[in-house]
Parts: structure tokens; C-alpha cells; sequence
């Protein structure tokens, strides 16, 4: 079996707030402000696909956040948005592969973020067989032809694998391509479907 794992609030959790608690710690802007006016809009669906450079993101986003700020604290506000590792996923995603099953890593994500947490989280690289960045595939979830690449790399059928995500909308389209589907919702939704 093909084994698929999201990245964010999967493996690691990753919480927006945090993200935009340092953009305000550096702009004055308001807290709540920014995250009432905080979207996830075509500048930052374009970067996750890898149509844009992290500067032109940075320089989109202050600009439709009204935030003046300069690029390094752009930066700095963007890596804030990683909490912690998972070690249960970790752990069952190493025994996945002890069982002989093929483990992967499937993320929405932008160069920016890669020269961040991969450091961070050096157990995802060491566990997973291959990760796969939607910025390198030009393509972002749940757009089919994410899912489609990743199977056809892997060599492995729909019907033969599983994907875990975070995202409702992620796993629907993951259903589409034919791919059994499991939300996580919780921190226990991975456990209990090994269990």
C-alpha cells in the first residue's frame, strides 16, 4: 500500500496565529484586524503552486494587509506558523514502512516555508520514503493533478492507496481521483484508524 500524509496539522501542527501575532508585533497593526482581514487568496494559491517567488508573495500580501513591513519580517512572521512535531504520526508512518509499505509526504506549501521547517523537523525527511511540495509540482490540493503525480511517481493504482488530511476539501478531492480518503480532525483520527 501507498500511504499519503499531509504535512501541516498531520505531522506537524501549525497554527495562522501565530503568524500573524509577529506581523502585528512588528506593524502595530492589530491583531484581530489581521485576522479578520487575513485570507488565503490567489497570491497565496500561486505561491503554493510555484507561480510566483517568496518575495512577489511577501509584496502581495503586505499589500492587501495594508502591512508595512520589510521582507525579513515578512519572513519571520510566515516561519512562526510551526508548533510541533507528532511523534505518534512519525512513529506509525515508521512502522508503515517496517510493515513494507510505502510512506510518503504530500504538502500544499511554498519555497519559504521548505527553508524553514525541514531543519526543524528533521524526522519527516528521515521517515517518509519521498515528500512531495505542491511548489515543485506546480500544482496545489485538491487540484486532481497533484494526486494523479504523486501516484504516477509512485507507481502505485488509486485503489491501492491512503491519504490523511486535514482539509475537507483535500480529501474530497482525493476521493474524485479515487483515492480512499481520511480526514483528520483530531489529533486521534490517525491512531484510531491504525488501532
Amino acid at each position: 500500500m501507498l500511504y499519503i500524509f499531509d504535512l501541516g496539522n498531520v505531522i506537524v501542527d501549525i497554527d495562522f496565529n501565530r503568524v500573524m501575532g509577529v506581523w502585528s508585533d512588528y506593524s502595530r497593526i492589530p491583531l484581530a484586524r489581521l485576522q479578520k482581514d487575513f485570507m488565503m487568496g490567489e497570491a497565496f494559491h500561486q505561491h503554493e503552486r510555484g507561480e510566483i517567488s517568496d518575495t512577489e508573495f511577501a509584496s502581495a500580501l503586505c499589500h492587501t494587509l495594508n502591512m508595512p513591513l520589510s521582507y525579513e519580517q515578512f519572513a519571520a512572521g510566515w516561519q512562526a506558523v510551526f508548533v510541533s512535531l507528532r511523534p505518534e504520526v512519525i512513529d506509525i508512518m515508521a512502522r508503515l514502512r517496517e510493515q513494507g509499505h510505502r510512506v510518503v509526504v504530500l504538502s500544499n506549501t511554498n519555497n519559504l516555508h521548505t527553508t524553514h521547517w525541514p531543519a526543524l523537523y528533521p524526522q519527516v525527511y528521515a521517515t517518509a520514503d519521498a515528500v512531495y511540495l505542491s511548489h515543485e509540482l506546480g500544482t496545489r490540493k485538491p487540484e486532481p493533478e497533484i494526486y494523479r503525480k504523486v501516484l504516477e511517481a509512485e507507481g502505485f493504482s488509486p485503489s491501492d492507496a491512503v491519504f490523511f488530511d486535514d482539509n475537507e476539501e483535500n480529501i474530497r478531492g482525493a476521493r474524485q481521483v479515487g483515492i480512499t480518503s481520511i480526514l483528520v480532525n483530531d489529533k486521534a483520527a490517525i491512531t484510531g484508524y491504525f488501532s
